[in-house]
């Protein structure tokens, strides 16, 4: 099974944020990211996770 990897701003796009927001949520370490040379990659289920918190402290 093959994850799919993102990047900043295809993040920023699905999430309907910025990018500079994007990298806010890494720097903070809300998403979780890795570096492949000197790009930013995200992993899809990284960003299913935030979302999944987010929506779970907003119900909270």
């Amino acid at each position: 099974m093959t994850a799919a990897v993102l990047t900043v701003p295809q993040v920023a796009e699905r999430l309907r944020i910025s990018a500079w927001k994007v990298y806010d949520l890494i720097r903070s370490r809300e998403l979780a990211s890795f570096k492949v040379g000197r790009c930013r990659r995200i992993s899809e289920a990284a960003v299913h996770d935030y979302v999944s918190r987010r929506t779970e402290q907003e119900a909270a």
